[in-house]
């Protein structure tokens, strides 16, 4: 996870690859080549990337731009098994109150539930056995680098199972550190999973002096963890230094639950709520408009605009657009009004 909940760059050296586990696209029959191109298809209008030259628009040019996302389909379309997709995210309400309405999901979330259990619906229509979402909650691995509590992230997690029960999403499940771990308290955990899997921090530090993307991993994080803070005794310079600190220590666990993830479910197709360029195992998926496309509902809030979209911003953004709309007697979005209402 960033602070915003998935993994943006490839395993450090340490962490185990998953090229061994996927198939060779080479030996798919035309057919399973077909369902894999129309399967990505559905997934590209929603892709989240900073690249800037267009995709294919053939099958045969999604099959060669896209690699390794065809070798993650490669195992299930093989066998005729429903596909599953890996998202790490939806980890828990950033602590700043600027940010977020609160620490429970709130409509961002519904609406981006929603959206991935209709994508799943989608390609049903092009691939009979389906596909489903497994949703890797990382709030815990990271709650004491970002300073939110346990309780506040179990919180959220038993909320966003309360939403997919509410709304029957039946293509999605949760899975998280109560998953592997159980009962164990969270410190254990935490220690746990980066005992097993996390690169040391002297590997990251010289990964980011010699790549750039690890370097713009790093600064980005570094910001976001600013941007969470809400309250800070010291100076603006000392809080930027500690951040730099836990930046780290945020890489190390999103890495080593990459590839915990991996072990736990080593045929998977790798989402990431991130943007994610083209020639990486992940595929960024965007779930709700953003003016930003690192923006996350877990990070922001919902205003509904009079024309009927809704678009995912800071609470202080927000809040000056739109009114305060509650469901079920808690915040859970703001409402535009209408040009020339009154």
């Amino acid at each position: 996870m960033t602070p915003a909940g998935t993994v943006l760059t490839a395993p450090a050296a340490s962490v185990p690859s998953l090229a061994p586990r996927l198939e060779n696209a080479e030996s798919l029959t035309e057919a399973q080549r077909a369902a894999c191109a129309a399967i990505l298809a559905l997934l590209l209008p929603h892709r989240r990337t900073v690249d800037t030259d267009p995709p294919p628009d053939t099958p045969d040019g999604l099959l060669a731009a896209f690699p390794d996302q065809i070798r993650q389909l490669a195992p299930f379309v093989t066998t005729g098994e429903p596909i599953l997709f890996t998202l790490p995210g939806f980890p828990c309400k950033s602590p700043n109150p600027a940010k977020v309405l609160g620490h429970l999901p709130d409509e961002g979330e519904r609406l981006s539930l929603r959206f991935l259990d209709r994508l799943c619906s989608r390609i049903a229509d092009v691939y009979a056995p389906g596909a489903r979402v497994l949703i890797c909650s990382d709030g815990h691995l990271f709650g004491d680098l970002i300073h939110v509590p346990d309780a506040h992230i179990d919180a959220y997690s038993d909320g966003l199972q309360a939403m997919i029960r509410a709304e029957r999403l039946e293509h999605l499940d949760i899975f998280d550190l109560r998953t592997v771990y159980g009962d164990l308290p969270y410190d254990s955990k935490r220690a746990r999973v980066h005992a097993t899997y996390a690169p040391t921090v002297d590997e990251l530090r010289a990964r980011t002096r010699s790549d750039e993307q690890m370097l713009r991993l790093y600064r980005g994080i570094t910001r976001f963890l600013v941007e969470d803070t809400a309250e800070f005794a010291g100076t603006r310079s000392a809080l930027q230094r500690e951040c730099r600190r836990r930046a780290y220590g945020v890489i190390q666990r999103s890495r080593a639950w990459g590839a915990l993830i991996a072990d736990h479910r080593p045929r998977s197709f790798r989402l990431s709520i991130h943007p994610q360029p083209r020639g990486t195992d992940k595929f960024g998926l965007r779930l709700l408009d953003a003016r930003d496309v690192w923006t996350t509902p877990w990070h922001s809030c919902v205003l509904h605009h009079s024309d009927g979209r809704w678009e995912l911003m800071h609470r202080r953004e927000a809040e000056k657009s739109g009114r305060l709309v509650l469901r079920g007697g808690r915040p859970s979005h703001f409402e535009a009004e209408a040009a020339g209402s009154s």
